[in-house]
């Protein structure tokens, strides 16, 4: 069985050489003949890799679809499979954290520039006044308050955000990720990096959130209790506190937004924030190694099942 599958590995990855050496030649009267030859090396080395990469995808999904006894009869009717990216606890974090930032920012810009009408028709309109919409603001601090120690918790005791937590730390491998990207977007790639669970960019969100509320909670815990710190802790707490809470808002309607909503491939939004699931058309596309690995695994448990199977029916014979 082990040397029959590693002859049809063999078979498969000639067959994608001889694939890529097929697109090259069928390309070949339309390339630019000073195109530099290590650039064509390059190409043909890329076009192998994705080649290589999506037949150990499909391989892995035939096997895990149609492998017998696990895919029942019409399955080719059932809906598309989706796949859970966020829990119900990390979903909870994260409408918490909404409702916290959205009501800090309505809350809190119009003290930055109260000279503009659209502040004052807030302040004084909208919340009665400035000790109201101060104290709205308080609750809103407590909301972020209570879901950056939600957090905390749930990514050190939690198995599912230790993990997440262990994937988040940035890597080499995103700085190469970043480059890719920035030579796919420009012409010198044929195509973007594959991202696994969590992209570059992802990775730039959520520590940004890390750092935005150290500064924004302990400033703002400064301001609060502000007979219990000097004059000069209190100017640089407000200070700080002003200039980061633009920061977060610009960053928060400039990138984040653009990513989860505007993004022509999401518009009008993803809905991972609420439901916690991708598709796994989704997932092939966003998060490919991610994909490949959980098929593998669904492939590994298959075979590891059907061996025992095999196992059990010929020790009872």
């Amino acid at each position: 069985m082990a040397a029959h599958n590693e002859n049809r590995s063999l078979e498969r990855n000639e067959l994608v050489r001889q694939l890529a050496d097929s697109i090259l030649q069928t390309a070949e009267p339309l390339i630019d003949p000073e195109t530099d030859r290590a650039a064509l090396d390059r190409m043909t080395d890329d076009i192998k890799e994705r080649l290589s990469f999506e037949s150990n995808v499909l391989l892995n999904e035939v096997v895990t679809k149609f492998s017998t006894g696990r895919a029942p009869k019409g399955a080719e009717e059932r809906p598309e499979r989706t796949f859970e990216r966020f829990g119900k606890n990390f979903r909870a974090q994260h409408m918490l954290m909404i409702v916290s930032v959205i009501t800090l920012i309505i809350t809190g810009m119009p003290l930055k520039f109260p000279e503009l009408g659209i502040s004052k028709f807030i302040i004084l309109t909208l919340f009665g006044g400035l000790e109201n919409s101060t104290l709205v603001h308080r609750v809103g601090a407590v909301g972020l308050i209570t879901v950056g120690v939600w957090h905390l918790g749930y990514s050190f005791m939690a198995r599912v955000g230790w993990r997440d937590f262990l994937l988040m730390i940035p890597r080499l491998q995103d700085i190469k990720d970043f480059i890719r990207t920035i030579q796919y977007y420009i012409g010198r790639k044929p195509s973007g990096p594959k991202f696994g669970r969590f992209s570059f960019i992802e990775k730039f969100d959520y520590w940004a959130v890390y750092w935005g509320m150290i500064i924004m909670i302990g400033s703002g815990l400064i301001m609060w209790f502000k007979e219990y710190f000097s004059k000069f802790l209190f100017d640089i707490g407000r200070e700080a506190h002003s200039d980061e809470g633009l920061l977060a808002t610009l960053a928060i309607v400039i990138w984040h937004f653009y990513n989860v909503h505007f993004n022509p491939e999401v518009f009008p939004m993803s809905w991972a924030w609420w439901h916690g699931e991708l598709t796994e058309a989704e997932m092939k596309h966003h998060h490919p190694l991610e994909y490949a690995e959980i098929i593998a695994e669904e492939k590994e448990a298959i075979v590891s099942e059907a061996e025992k199977t095999a196992a059990t029916g010929g020790s009872e014979s």
